[in-house]
């Protein structure tokens, strides 16, 4: 999937300018945080450590941006405090959920998160969504800083009538359904509708769903594909999958090694692409797009035997859904209007609508067209601005969140917040968007915690810092919601993760598979309690 291509070698490894008011508001926590160090970090510190105290930071999300974040914190802050708050009980975000199944190298980066997490400063908080089990402003008044860094949970829509009607799936429900996401466990896609199914969207995302639709279900049981996906997909008539984008190969979003795989995926033919589609010289481009449009113009030789197909087709933006005339919930068709790119060798090139249009017959869609991330309610009650159209947080171009005029309370310091004290911060996709691949989002997670520790080293080197307050964390946020009624009995831990982990381990090797994963959230926490200690105390 999108944002796996570069995790293996990254698992081994807005605005420019910042005002005097924002930087202020990102110092606040530690200008406030406790003058005396806790006995537990008060061992030696390295050069990247300034003077005073190590800071306590909430962690919202526990993806690879989550987990980055925190590894560079604790590795250069020693003694700061993590607490990572998961509305799942389960950890990894998209490593475990977005990743395809037969890439399981791409997951090896779960080991160095796994490193993390046996730091005693490390606090795993599963199970828990906040906003609804647990108000958002508590956590303000309990840690130095908070780094949103969840990702992106509502998918963008083509806008056509009829969108929502049966056979129609986005490929964010698709790959969660595949993958054992809760959240899509009654998918059920109709893969026997047809042989026909379209993928609008040219992505990683796109490339991975048509791979699952056309790979042999034997080789997919060698994966951790859910095994009730796998008896979905025993039964596809599925045979040929359009893969549909609005512009042509020089703008298209996929990378070679998704493309590479797709064209040699054994009993699948190729159909090949036009050639007036390419550049007229294409070994003037530079080396990654120059060997992408070499590969995508050689195509594959036709094997007769193959029962299977896909096509990548291009300049097609669609513009209608087509039904049977009996029928309006079976889907026969999507019409698509031709496009023109004014400049076919630009991979910026703009795009504009012909008269053109043209119908491919399908009995499945599936849009693979992009994802937002959505706020999570009480944010706005912290002073975070979030755009709901781009689905991001609004912030420096480092990760300091840019805060809503909000007026203090008499009584507090100059620059702490009325909900709170905490700093504010993003990293991962709710920061940029949902782009890039892993190891973007690792250098994406540094670049928040360098703004976080350098927040730190300025507040405590600031003798103007005298007001010091201890942050207490996730005991001090369980005992303010026990007090305030918010039940929270099921909170999963770390050690609960791992009986979670074990079982589904178990239950895979039964099947010669890695793992076969629980597909509720009520099954993953009766393991993680089996036996008791898998609860967060």
């Amino acid at each position: 999937m999108a944002p796996e291509k570069l995790c293996s070698a990254a698992c081994h490894h807005a605005f420019n300018t910042t005002r005097t008011a924002e930087i202020s508001i990102a110092l606040r926590s530690f200008s406030t945080a406790t003058a005396r160090r806790e006995q537990e970090q008060s061992h030696s510190t390295t050069e990247h450590n300034a003077p005073g105290p190590a800071p306590r930071v909430a962690i919202i999300g526990s993806g690879p941006a989550g987990f980055y974040a925190a590894r560079k914190l604790m590795r250069e802050v020693h003694g700061t405090k993590i607490d990572m708050y998961e509305r799942l009980p389960t950890p990894y975000g998209l490593v475990r959920y977005g990743v395809a199944p037969d890439h399981p190298e791409v997951k090896n980066c779960q080991d160095e998160f796994n490193q993390v997490a046996q730091s005693p400063d490390y606090t795993f908080v599963g199970n828990v969504e906040l906003g609804r089990d647990l108000p958002l402003p508590i956590l303000a008044k309990h840690y130095h800083a908070i780094v949103f860094s969840y990702g992106a949970s509502k998918d963008k829509e083509i806008g056509l009538e009829g969108e929502d009607k049966p056979h129609i799936y986005s490929a964010r429900a698709f790959v969660g359904w595949y993958n054992g996401l809760p959240e899509y466990r009654n998918l059920k896609p109709d893969l026997q509708a047809g042989e026909s199914a379209i993928v609008v969207g040219q992505g990683n995302v796109a490339m991975d769903v048509a791979r699952i639709l056309l790979s042999s279900v034997e080789a997919l049981q060698k994966t951790d594909l859910t095994s009730y996906a796998i008896e979905t997909l025993k039964t596809s008539r599925v045979k040929h999958v359009h893969v549909v984008g609005r512009r042509g190969p020089m703008q298209a979003a996929f990378t070679i090694k998704e493309v590479r795989e797709l064209i040699h995926l054994p009993g699948v033919n190729f159909s090949p692409i036009p050639h007036h589609l390419f550049p007229p010289n294409s070994k003037s481009l530079e080396r990654p797009k120059r060997r992408l449009m070499e590969l995508l113009q050689k195509g594959k030789p036709h094997d007769p035997q193959a029962t299977k197909s896909w096509s990548l087709d291009f300049l097609l933006a669609p513009t209608h859904l087509d039904w049977e005339p009996n029928d309006p919930n079976t889907l026969r068709g999507v019409t698509f209007t031709r496009t023109a790119l004014s400049d076919p060798s630009s991979p910026s090139s703009p795009v504009s609508n012909t008269p053109e249009t043209t119908t491919i017959p399908t009995s499945t869609l599936l849009r693979s067209i992009g994802y937002k991330a959505e706020a999570i309610p009480g944010m706005d009650r912290l002073g975070a601005t979030f755009d709901a159209r781009a689905g991001t947080l609004q912030h420096d171009g480092t990760g300091r969140i840019l805060m809503l005029d909000t007026p203090a309370p008499a009584h507090a310091s100059p620059h702490a917040h009325a909900q709170g004290d905490a700093a504010l911060y993003c990293a991962g996709w709710v920061k940029r968007g949902p782009t890039g691949v892993i190891a973007n989002t690792m250098t994406d997670a540094f670049q928040t915690a360098e703004a976080i520790i350098s927040d730190w080293k300025r507040a405590s080197l600031n003798s103007a810092s005298t007001l010091h307050h201890p942050k207490r964390g996730w005991p001090g946020v369980k005992t303010q919601a026990a007090a305030e009624g918010h039940r929270l009995e099921k909170v999963v831990s770390w050690d609960g993760w791992h009986r979670i982990d074990e079982k589904e381990k178990r239950a895979g090797a039964m099947k010669g598979k890695p793992r076969e994963k629980y597909g509720r959230v009520e099954d993953m926490v009766e393991a993680a309690a089996a036996g008791g200690g898998g609860h967060v105390h």
